[in-house]
């Protein structure tokens, strides 16, 4: 009789989960072959890698609580659906990435549906930054934790949650294949022009709130530089509402997509003005100083800011303990604010060199160099699986 592959449950619901949960599978299939099959939710990166979505991830990418409350029957009905989908498949674990609000429904209906199917998280909430009550709801949900924080352990554990550190994949993004003169053939741009690459987010939220400062940002510095280029990378879950926004600017700017053009571009960049989030560590990696910029609704930002227990928001200014890369954030995420801080780095080239050493030298103390963290966590969901058999 033929052995029946091992079915892993991968369940993301944005675009840096979408990347987890891609690299995830293929460093699980380069152990069991086709030993293994994938079911679950995710992106157009998971799609790849087998996992048919049963419906679009975009629309769970909520930003603010306010928006989190106004979503929460959609968040429900799609969490339903993915047990439903857990149901039909019999999956042998289910991985749980990012993505707190709607993970947190899916592990508790998996849990309810089948007790002995083992939940592993992949990546936990930043307790360390706020809410730490996270840590206790998340250790009576799910069975195993997978950080990507060195400092994450200690939260966790003290409330009964075992975890293994795998470490930040953005931290090995490759850029060895980068080419920084194909983009600028690509685009048209000349070699020694000065690009300014803007990165709005990925989320529709963060269009609406972060697109419009930046672009406020990008005439200030378009009346004052004629000469500087635009390059918008965009994620799939944001592509068509960034074109349009675009084609409706006063002066052209170059939106590419698809992973290679992204590094190409983030090599290629004099500077970057950038939303909070993973990209800001990708760009450091890249060595492309930066500015910060994010906006969330107004009475969420009055609710964390009472809850946040960071100075910063960015992870290398917190591993650093400094702003390396300037924040602005709410209210000073202004047009001009932001223009201002982008064209003094425009302007002032060994300020930039400064703040890309500053970036290098806080890389490494966020663990830069180490083990690929795709093939230590499917290491890691392995050993979990052949514990639990030997129990």
């Amino acid at each position: 009789m033929k052995e029946r592959p091992l079915t892993v449950m991968l369940v993301a619901a944005e675009a840096s989960g979408d990347d987890r949960g891609a690299a995830l599978a293929q460093a699980l299939r380069r152990r069991l072959g086709p030993r293994v099959r994938f079911v679950g939710v995710g992106g157009a990166k998971m799609a790849e890698e087998g996992v048919q979505s049963p419906f679009d991830i975009a629309e769970l990418s909520i930003l603010g609580l306010l928006e989190g409350l106004l979503a929460y029957r959609r968040v429900v009905r799609r969490a339903d659906e993915t047990a439903a989908l857990a149901a039909r498949e019999k999956p042998d674990v289910a991985v749980l990435i990012d993505s707190w609000g709607f993970t947190l429904r899916v592990a508790q209906r998996l849990r309810k549906l089948d007790p002995a199917l083992p939940l592993i998280k992949y990546v936990g909430p930043q307790v360390w930054a706020t809410r730490p009550g996270r840590a206790k709801t998340l250790a009576a949900t799910v069975d195993h934790l997978l950080s990507i924080h060195a400092f994450d352990a200690p939260y966790f554990e003290a409330v009964g949650l075992p975890v293994t550190f795998v470490g930040n994949s953005t931290l090995t993004v490759d850029f060895s294949k980068t080419d920084p003169m194909r983009l600028r053939r690509q685009l048209g741009v000349g070699a020694d022009d000065p690009i300014l690459l803007v990165l709005p987010g990925s989320r529709p939220a963060e269009i609406e709130r972060i697109m419009p400062p930046f672009e406020d940002a990008v005439n200030i510095l378009k009346s004052d530089r004629p000469g500087l280029q635009i390059v918008i990378p965009v994620a799939p879950t944001v592509a068509e509402a960034v074109k349009v926004r675009v084609a409706g600017w006063p002066h052209r700017a170059h939106v590419v997509e698809g992973e290679a053009a992204k590094l190409d571009a983030m090599k290629a960049a004099t500077i970057a003005l950038a939303c909070s989030g993973t990209v800001t560590t990708e760009l450091a990696m890249a060595g492309t100083p930066m500015v910060v910029g994010y906006r969330i609704g107004p009475v969420t930002y009055a609710i964390l800011k009472r809850l946040i227990r960071t100075r910063f928001i960015t992870l290398f200014n917190i591993a650093a303990g400094e702003a390396i890369a300037p924040e602005l954030i709410q209210n000073e995420c202004n047009g001009s604010a932001l223009a201002r801080e982008v064209a003094r780095r425009l302007d002032d080239a060994e300020l930039r060199h400064r703040q890309v050493a500053a970036q290098d030298a806080a890389l490494a103390q966020m663990g830069r160099g180490g083990p690929d963290p795709s093939e230590t966590a499917a290491d890691a969901i392995l050993n979990i699986l052949e514990a639990r058999r030997g129990a």
